[in-house]
């Protein structure tokens, strides 16, 4: 099965102030469809900090997906974007598209969300809202799509037509 980083952006939560939610909502559900999480980790809002874990993930843990979730609005700390395009080869525009796509049909405030996706070598790395409700609309929105994808980059399978 598919291995996972998961990376909560909040300053508050990597100093232990909030208990990170959504982090934990996206390692259920990723359990539960038989991924294995190898890194779960939070991390203040900083573009420097973020981009280097993201690196840490694909290079040296070799995880074949990284989901970000948090730092993807419009606070000048919301830098999780930035990081994110920082350390990818390619972009993936569509699952970010999907996934406001989707949300706009919950709430006009998803127009708001600044959130990419991309792939860095092997390593597909998506950002996720920060609310844990909207964490689980979204990944369960995505994650058959996504799975397909994975199988696709990693090489597990090359047929794309139904």
């Amino acid at each position: 099965m598919f291995r996972v980083g998961i990376i909560t952006a909040s300053d508050k939560g990597s100093k232990g102030e909030r208990e990170d939610l959504s982090g934990k909502v996206i390692s259920d559900i990723l359990e539960r469809k038989g991924y294995i999480v190898e890194k779960y980790i939070i991390l203040p809002d900083n573009e420097e900090d973020l981009s280097r874990e993201m690196i840490h993930m694909s290079d040296d843990l070799k995880v074949d997906l990284i989901l970000t979730t948090g730092g993807t609005g419009f606070s000048k700390r919301d830098v999780t974007p930035e990081a994110t395009i920082n350390v990818c080869d390619r972009m993936a525009p569509g699952i970010a598209e999907a996934i406001r796509y989707y949300s706009l049909s919950i709430t006009p405030r998803a127009m708001l969300s600044r959130a990419v996706s991309g792939i860095r070598k092997d390593t597909l790395i998506v950002n996720l809202p920060g609310s844990p409700k909207a964490v689980k609309e979204a990944l369960d929105y995505i994650i058959d799509s996504l799975h397909h994808g994975l199988e696709i980059l990693t090489g597990r399978t090359g047929e794309c037509a139904r």
